[in-house]
């Protein structure tokens, strides 16, 4: 499934989808609230089971939480009531939704950081340009003809697994230590399946509707 900016239409569902023989003598509105309440909830559990979905996938909770829903139109109910599910974050919940092919945007390679690498400014992920500046260390190059080639430097492993300068006069606890790994491409796993809950929630509203509408039918008091 493919996820742009509106994420997923749950579908529009008109009055012919009941049958509703006694209408003349229903409420005013009855079926119109009906069919709002219905999609709003379909809407609802659409998103409950989205945000389930990632965080169970370990994508965590901010990420679950860019996921939205909303009822249209917004301020009254009506037979042609649509749920709207999408996500604030698209393009990250779209590439573990599908699991696509990443390549390097200049055709050489791409780089995954080691754990000698460290973390970049704000906790994310460090270049090898800002690495060298941080460190003061060059990088070496070492193509490998099965698996990732490397970028490696001579340096020492602190006591957080990370790469820095030696100030040993003789070398000694200096290794090369692999900085960074190079490939060509990589192939992101598929972590969720939101056609699925999707697909749940569509079949869901006719039955939702008919539910609404014979609760809102029964007498009360």
């Amino acid at each position: 499934m493919r996820l742009q900016q509106v994420a997923v239409q749950l579908g529009r569902v008109l009055g012919s989808a009941i049958e509703m023989e006694h209408a003349t003598r229903q409420r005013p509105g009855q079926r119109e609230r009906a069919v709002s309440a219905a999609m709003r909830k379909a809407g609802v559990g659409l998103k409950t089971a989205w945000r389930s979905q990632i965080t169970g996938a370990g994508l965590g909770q901010r990420l679950a939480n860019s996921i939205r829903a909303q009822v249209y139109p917004a301020n009254r109910p009506s037979l042609n009531a649509a749920a709207l599910v999408w996500s604030k974050a698209p393009v990250l919940i779209g590439a573990h939704d599908t699991g696509p092919l990443i390549r390097s945007r200049n055709g050489f390679w791409l780089t995954i950081p080691t754990p000698a690498a460290g973390r970049g400014l704000r906790g994310g992920r460090i270049t090898p340009g800002e690495w060298e500046r941080r460190t003061g260390l060059r990088l070496r190059f070492v193509y490998r003809r099965s698996g990732a080639s490397l970028l490696v430097a001579e340096s020492r492993i602190d006591s957080r697994v990370r790469a820095r300068a030696s100030r040993s006069k003789t070398g000694r606890g200096v290794a090369t230590v692999p900085i960074f790994l190079l490939v060509p491409q990589v192939k992101l796993a598929k972590r969720l399946d939101l056609a699925r809950d999707a697909e749940r929630a569509h079949d869901s509203v006719p039955g939702l509707i008919v539910a609404k509408w014979l609760s809102a039918k029964r007498p009360t008091g």
